[in-house]
């Protein structure tokens, strides 16, 4: 559960479709870990995301990577810090085998590609997510379905993904016996039919569609667009700038064009953010906004809706 509409369309589905719910639990993994930094995702991700788990009274569980991004982007000749899970057994550390790899050195942000070792900030949560399964004895000798909310719409690359198969974390024909698939239920969804599922089931669209974005992704994601980082400058000028200083520091822009994010957003215009409730709420940590719609009012389409711009991973 990312807190995106296409995560949130997933949970509706499987409501709409009369899935018992004291089956169902939402992972969310935090991108910025629990350790203070505040790099890349939004402020309030974290607590949106439980007001809506408590909104459909469904469990949530978190993990991160101790330190989170900006940890992991400033290893130098050093390990991978340990991976956080939450459990509901209480929290699962997973440390690093040292036994089994190198001292390593990044110092750069992950690169705009499809492949996840240049791309290492996607990866980071796919193999997250798999230790998170590994290492749960509760999955062993029983069928758990991890459901994520790719789309083929989305770009070339996720087109080609599969709807239904076999998680990584599979062992169904091995000794533990942990049968896993991964489902994408609306991975043949076109946008319309996810805003229509939300605006059915009263759910307002998250904050950074609100405020623009086509996608809820990091609000420093290395896919923003030109006019992204436009807005980001503008409305939020001290995340563009930490980002530009890093830049500078590590001698290698985000861009592929080798142009710094703050050259990249003098190039655009900014959004013109109108819905202020929604920009005060992404100065914030704590989410005050409403989940639904309240009784009477007329849902909604955000401004984001149908957009082309650039962010989020494709």
């Amino acid at each position: 559960m990312s807190g995106g509409k296409d995560s949130i369309a997933c949970l509706l589905h499987l409501i709409e479709q009369g899935v018992d719910m004291r089956k169902v639990e939402l992972w969310h993994h935090d991108v910025d870990g629990r350790e203070g930094s505040t790099l890349m995702d939004w402020s309030f991700m974290a607590d949106f995301n439980r007001q809506l788990a408590h909104a459909f009274e469904v469990p949530l569980y978190f993990s991160w990577l101790k330190h989170g991004f900006e940890g992991e982007m400033l290893k130098q000749d050093g390990y991978s810090h340990p991976q956080c899970v939450e459990t509901p057994d209480g929290l699962l550390t997973l440390e690093r085998d040292t036994r089994r790899s190198k001292p390593a050195t990044r110092l750069r942000f992950p690169q705009v590609s499809a492949s996840l070792q240049t791309r290492w900030c996607s990866a980071l949560k796919i193999d997250l997510g798999r230790r998170a399964l590994n290492n749960q004895s509760r999955f062993l000798g029983t069928k758990t379905l991890f459901i994520t909310g790719e789309r083929r719409e989305e770009s070339a690359n996720r087109a080609r993904y599969f709807q239904l198969e076999r998680h990584a974390s599979d062992t169904r024909f091995g000794r533990k016996a942990r049968l896993v698939d991964a489902w994408r239920p609306v991975l043949d969804w076109d946008e319309s039919r996810v805003w229509e599922t939300l605006e059915r089931h009263g759910v307002l669209a998250p904050v950074p569609y609100r405020l623009g974005w086509s996608r809820s992704s990091c609000q420093s994601c290395v896919f923003n667009s030109d006019t992204i980082w436009a807005t980001i400058a503008h409305y939020f000028p001290e995340k563009a700038q930490r980002i530009a200083d890093y830049e500078q520091q590590f001698g290698t822009t985000i861009s592929r064009d080798k142009l710094t994010v703050l050259e990249r957003a003098r190039r655009s215009r900014p959004f013109e953010i109108e819905d202020l409730a929604a920009l005060e709420q992404a100065t914030r940590p704590d989410y005050t906004l409403p989940v639904f719609a309240a009784p009477g009012t007329p849902w909604v389409l955000p401004a984001g809706a149908f957009r082309s711009e650039g962010c989020g991973a494709s």
